[in-house]
């Protein structure tokens, strides 16, 4: 397949989406992009065994460039993976180079299904360690770090608040290692643009200043913003940890339930963000958002688009059809035993013996303070089993009853718990 050309509304949409938070020449970006297929590069530290939710932006936003006729290189970190960029708050754990391995072939797993390998823009993926692990530090001195005034290291803003506390020589170089990432991607493949989240704005523009200095060329770098929660705390964790795309770190059906129940202030900024709806559709559900929020239009519309997005469209309908069936308004039976196994787990679950009664349950459960007013609970018609009333407060739940090796139990319209059965 031929590929697309160079769509010149790609900056107007990607300032639209709120996706430039910085570029180094705004004009001369726009040119590049609008004159021909820009070979352009974003990189993933395999610092953890799977991506999360800040590496989604980037990722989606390679995605948008290559639909718009651009010529991707996604570059894991073999290299850098083994040092980490430098956080504010301490250095890092360094990785075994067996893990560090075993977390880049993970990683591009992860990348692979967004991007095309196929036709004129055909996607790239590079590692590299391949052109790191066999230079030797006097080459790494002379060839790149003669480029780096010391005074410009400690002015970026990670070094200068992690002077006081200590930074290690380590870290403090891993801005070279970077920026000869992009030096070399751009002797090797004419690779002319690179950009990051806008914590990694020091790395891209010295890897800009780089090339300008070792090469006299040109090149082009542009961030993105992070994503902030109202309060302006990072929007990249839940209350079990990072919003991991792993769906063995985390499960479809708790992915689909962060993007549900998002704030009704952030549901616009994410639906442009991280969803390819059309401006129109996301300006009518960010309309429908303020004047019915009850509906949660916007919502259901995000989480629907983003999990389908990483997890496909077979997973996003088993995380709907599990939240209906927790509520009563579905069949159980009808979900995979992963889907209820995580569905439960997100609601809460507890474990019990075969004996136990139903009272004895919905104790357990967290869903009755004492036996007697979990029977009171069932008197009054307000306890249910896998959506079925209860209306005898002795019933011991039987294998007939079991879903796997669960148990659904719920009080009232609202509040669920999983019990899974001991064998």
């Amino acid at each position: 397949m031929p590929s697309p050309q160079p769509d010149p509304t790609l900056l107007d949409d990607l300032e639209w989406r709120g996706l430039l938070a910085h570029t180094t020449d705004r004009a001369a970006l726009r040119e590049a992009l609008g004159a021909g297929s820009v070979r352009f590069y974003v990189g993933f530290d395999p610092t953890a065994p799977s991506l999360h939710m800040g590496n989604l932006v980037q990722i989606l936003t390679a995605k948008r460039l290559q639909r718009a006729g651009h010529t991707p290189y996604a570059l894991v970190g073999g290299a850098t993976g083994m040092i980490g960029d430098p956080k504010d708050s301490g250095e890092r754990t360094l990785n075994e180079l067996a893990t560090v391995r075993q977390w880049v072939d993970r990683v591009r797993g992860q990348i692979e299904p967004f991007l095309s390998f196929e036709g004129e823009n055909a996607a790239t993926m590079v590692n590299n360690y391949d052109w790191t692990s066999t230079l030797s530090t006097i080459d790494f001195l002379r060839d790149v770090g003669k480029h780096f005034p010391v005074n410009r290291m400690l002015a970026r803003d990670v070094v200068r608040n992690r002077l006081e506390a200590g930074i290690s020589y380590t870290e403090f170089s891993y801005v070279l290692l970077q920026s000869m990432d992009f030096l070399e991607l751009f002797r090797q493949h004419g690779v002319t643009l690179q950009f990051g989240g806008s914590d990694q704005w020091g790395n891209l523009t010295a890897g800009v200043e780089l090339i300008r200095r070792a090469e006299g060329g040109h090149a082009h770098a542009f961030a993105t913003p992070l994503v902030t929660k109202t309060d302006g705390t990072k929007y990249g964790k839940t209350e079990g940890g990072a919003l991991w795309l792993d769906p063995e770190l985390m499960s479809p059906y708790a992915f689909h339930q962060f993007w549900l129940n998002v704030e009704d202030e952030k549901v616009g900024e994410l639906l442009r963000i991280f969803t390819f709806l059309p401006r129109e559709e996301i300006e009518s559900l960010e309309e429908e958002t303020r004047e019915r929020p009850f509906a949660r239009a916007g919502q259901k519309a995000l989480a629907d688009a983003v999990t389908t997005e990483v997890h496909g469209a077979g997973e996003t309908e088993q995380a709907k059809q599990a939240a209906a069936a927790l509520f009563g308004r579905g069949s159980l039976d009808d979900l995979a035993p992963a889907t209820l196994a995580a569905a439960l787990g997100e609601a809460g679950a507890s474990t019990a013996a075969p004996a136990a009664s139903v009272l004895d349950l919905l104790v357990v459960a967290g869903l009755a303070a004492s036996r007697g007013e979990a029977r009171r609970t069932v008197q009054e018609g307000g306890a249910y089993l896998n959506n079925e009333r209860v209306t005898d407060p002795d019933l011991v739940p039987g294998e007939e009853h079991r879903l796997g090796e669960w148990l659904v139990l719920r009080r009232g319209k609202k509040r669920i718990a999983g019990v899974r059965v001991l064998r």
